[in-house]
Order: structure tokens, then sequence, then C-alpha cells
């Protein structure tokens, strides 16, 4: 299978991991649209989000819990979007959820690493 997030999980192609698990990976998004974008992805391939199972969804929503709260704690952000896109809108063809924080000041972009750093300490 030659899919991207795939091979991320399988640490075939690196990226700012924030967390992970054994059913999850949490990591930046390599084009953020604020500082602190976050993508949850299940290591296991599922398309779209009728073809994930209840437990695993369970988990990624948990897991999205627990990284709202992270980046609340270290960003310090004014609000947060939470999107999930399938058919034609996904970019990728693996589920997955992105967490963009929202700032009302606008603030420039840190580099990936940087912002790792923060999330990581």
């Amino acid at each position: 299978m030659d899919c991207l997030f795939c091979k991320i999980a399988e640490q075939e192609i690196p990226a700012h991991t924030i967390f992970e698990d054994e059913v999850v990976k949490c990591f930046l998004d390599i084009n953020p649209d604020s500082n602190g974008h976050l993508l949850i992805i299940p290591k296991k391939h599922f398309v779209e989000l009728d073809d994930i199972d209840e437990n695993t969804v369970l988990h990624i929503f948990q897991i999205s819990q627990q990284m709202k709260k992270l980046l609340a704690t270290k960003l310090n952000y004014d609000g947060l979007k939470i999107v999930q896109n399938n058919g034609v809108l996904q970019e990728v063809k693996h589920f997955h959820i992105h967490l963009i924080p929202y700032y009302k000041e606008e603030k420039p972009l840190q580099s990936l690493p940087e912002i790792a750093e923060i999330l990581t300490k």
C-alpha cells in the first residue's frame, strides 16, 4: 500500500510526533493552519469514518480530548477547530482528525521543531 499516513505510522517517513500508543499516532501537520495544528491517525489503515470500528473511533476521540488539553495548556489557544474529512475532501485517503488551534490575535507560524519541543516538554 502506498499510503502516506501508513508510512508515517510505521516510521518509514519522519514526523513530529507528539503522542503515540498501539492504536494511534498524533503528529504535527506539515502544512499547519496555525501553531499546534495536529493530526490524529489510527495506525491501522481505514479510509473513511464508516470504515472504522467503534472501539478505534472511541479511542481516537479519547486521545483527541487529551491532545486538546495538551494544546490548551502549552499553547494557550482561544478556540479549537476539529475537522474530519471524507470522500473528495480528503487529501490523504487514510482516516484522520485535525485539531487546529485558533488564536484571537494572529501569531506568526513557528517551526515544527519549535512547536514539537513546546508540546513534548
